[in-house]
């Protein structure tokens, strides 16, 4: 075999792996969404597609699996704020940003929001996901003077524990008006953390960019062949 084919062959394995692995992640995730975690193996490489012996070229145990794909779920998530607050210089604009659509993402991505919440108060100080981004915007705030709080970790506490509540609420009561709900408790953290009440009322009233992005590409788009 020439080296050009056997780089074809190492790209389309490498390709397939990937497949694979994307396959049991996304299988995962329904079965959390789901609340079905105590479920055999054979069931969930039945429902990804894929043979019984490729779950164990990917993970060690089911246990494994499911965290790697809350992992997953959390990072995609915070994938999407990166990509949706890069244009702000104002680091509490883009706190509010993200905690803005975060609330919105509840509705528009229900499973992908079950993934995320089956972790409950843990993703408050998770290494992934909104938590860590969040701590980050409220200390650039608090450096660059638009925040006034002296403890960002306690700030970032009392937001994700808001964050979580509205999530719960919105799950449990699918008549409330998720954008509304969200801005309210969006203006009053802004206040919290030191800003003027019209500052933050301002900053409520920005248009937001559309909920989507590489969100809508992965909860609507097949896996792909696996192996």
């Amino acid at each position: 075999m020439s080296e050009a084919m056997s780089k074809a062959a190492s790209t389309r394995g490498a390709r397939r792996r990937a497949q694979t692995r994307a396959a049991l992640i996304k299988a995962a995730q329904q079965l959390i969404a789901d609340n079905r975690t105590n479920v055999a193996i054979l069931e969930i490489t039945q429902l990804a597609d894929v043979g019984m012996g490729s779950f164990y070229n990917h993970f060690e145990s089911r246990e494994q699996l499911f965290e790697a794909a809350v992992d997953d779920a959390l990072e995609l998530q915070g994938a999407f704020l990166d990509q949706v607050t890069t244009d702000l210089e104002d680091p509490a604009e883009a706190f509010a940003r993200s905690f803005r659509l975060v609330g919105r993402l509840h509705r528009h991505f229900p499973e992908l929001s079950k993934v995320i919440l089956s972790q409950g108060a843990t993703l408050v100080t998770s290494d992934h996901g909104l938590a860590p981004r969040a701590l980050r915007d409220i200390r650039t705030a608090v450096e660059a003077g638009r925040f006034s709080t002296g403890d960002p970790t306690a700030a970032l506490l009392i937001a994700g524990g808001a964050a979580l509540a509205i999530a719960q609420h919105l799950h449990e009561h699918p008549d409330v008006d998720d954008a509304a709900l969200t801005d309210s408790v969006t203006e009053s953290l802004l206040v919290m953390l030191g800003l003027s009440a019209a500052d933050a009322r301002e900053i409520v009233a920005h248009e937001l960019p559309d909920v989507g992005g590489p969100l809508e590409d992965f909860w609507t788009t097949s896996s792909g062949e696996s192996a």
